[in-house]
């Protein structure tokens, strides 16, 4: 695992040295020696990596990584450039559309939003191939949990986009009132059409971000 280098390292460091994480290790370890897991090993912390704490502004909470071959890198939602865009990045391309006019790109790529501020983090950072939520339970959970009440803690203005159950229910960790939080359900094609679609959450993260003096996000990914 290519291990944090940047600003997140001091507050997550206590978690490293607790017996859940060397349970986890180890399992994680383990699971790379014997089966096929993803992401890459190197691309595991890719969220902190990308999108150093000091940075973040924007918070969107995704589930496990994708667990078909080539899709998963570190990024909850995004793909690799050459990778067939996912239906649930299909969706929330099309209420980018609605909400802000940006174009449907051909690709899934995500990075400019993740250097942008956009932290994207999934609650748990590995899954076997082809068995999503197979490494629920483990001990991601504790380690993300840590994460965002980091982020909680941060005193700045700050946007948590939680879609769908599994991230909503980290909104009893969020506290700061500084802190804008928008829930719609998850974007994918079980669950866009109960209200997903026409939440808006691009337009409302820029207009709270330009009201708080910050940058607002370009969202739109060109094409490759």
């Amino acid at each position: 695992m290519g291990m944090i280098q940047n600003d997140w390292l001091g507050p997550l460091t206590p978690e490293f040295h607790k017996p859940y994480y060397a349970e986890l290790f180890r399992f994680v370890k383990n699971e790379y020696a014997t089966r096929k897991v993803l992401p890459p090993a190197d691309d595991i912390f890719n969220a902190f990596h990308l999108t150093p704490l000091h940075e973040v502004k924007v918070v969107i909470l995704g589930q496990d990584p994708y667990h078909n071959d080539g899709q998963a890198h570190g990024l909850c939602f995004s793909v690799k450039p050459d990778v067939e865009i996912p239906p649930s990045l299909v969706n929330i391309y099309q209420e980018l559309h609605d909400d802000l006019g940006c174009y449907i790109p051909n690709n899934g790529y995500l990075t400019k939003w993740a250097s942008q501020g956009v932290l994207m983090l999934n609650t748990v950072l590995t899954v076997r191939a082809h068995q999503a939520n197979s490494h629920r339970g483990m001990g991601w959970e504790e380690f993300t949990d840590a994460a965002i009440r980091i982020l909680d803690e941060q005193d700045r203005p700050m946007v948590f986009i939680l879609w769908g159950s599994p991230a909503q229910k980290k909104e009893k960790m969020l506290h700061n009132p500084k802190h804008l939080i928008l829930k719609a359900p998850h974007p994918s094609p079980l669950s866009a059409y109960r209200g997903f679609f026409g939440s808006r959450p691009f337009s409302q993260t820029n207009d709270f971000l330009a009201e708080n003096g910050l940058e607002p996000i370009d969202w739109q990914i060109e094409n490759v």
